[in-house]
């Protein structure tokens, strides 16, 4: 099993990342984090997971631990794959991802494309106990995540869940929901 690779960076291309390690390419299915990780740098490292079928070897990249081990869990639901599971991890951060299962956000996953009610629920259900240990309380807090008043803020506001999920994933993550909103519609505008 493949899991890190450290190498240069020498293509981006529409089926990833070509890592150069060692003189050897390795086609790596990557999330916008490990691409932006990659982006100008002499080196990188990336966490990586090798998935095995009968027709291929398919590895998949991750800038840190966290996206891999969201990855891996993504994994163990019934009905989601390795692409399904690469587009859940390249949404949001993990942490964030984490607290919607915790809080059993159904909606964001629907937001995925590729991801319809059923799966999103499974998702939800398959993975609350398992991430339980890993999400700190005051993450889930007594009401609504932030993520999520956010959201539904732009939603009030005639966005679609999937529409408003893409311009969260592109505000600062610890800002209040007012101030993400905020910023969401500045970058809409």
């Amino acid at each position: 099993m493949i899991a890190r690779l450290r190498g240069r960076a020498v293509a981006n291309t529409r089926d990833g990342l070509v890592l150069d390690v060692g003189g050897v390419g390795y086609l790596v299915a990557a999330t916008p984090t490990a691409v932006r990780k990659a982006d100008g740098a002499d080196e990188v490292s990336l966490h990586t997971y090798m998935h095995v079928r009968e027709d291929a070897l398919q590895l998949y990249g991750f800038a840190d631990a966290s996206e891999r081990e969201l990855f891996v869990q993504l994994l163990s639901v019934n009905g989601v794959g390795p692409k399904v599971a690469l587009a859940i991890v390249s949404g949001s951060p993990a942490a964030e991802l984490r607290r919607a299962i915790a809080l059993e956000d159904t909606a964001r996953f629907q937001a995925i494309p590729g991801i319809g009610k059923k799966t999103a629920e499974r998702i939800v259900l398959e993975l609350k106990e398992k991430l339980a240990d890993g999400v700190p309380v005051a993450a889930t807090g007594g009401g609504s995540a932030p993520h999520v008043v956010a959201r539904e803020a732009l939603v009030e506001l005639g966005w679609s869940a999937a529409e408003a999920e893409q311009a969260l994933a592109q505000t600062d993550p610890d800002a209040p929901p007012e101030e993400r909103v905020r910023q969401a519609l500045k970058r809409a505008a």
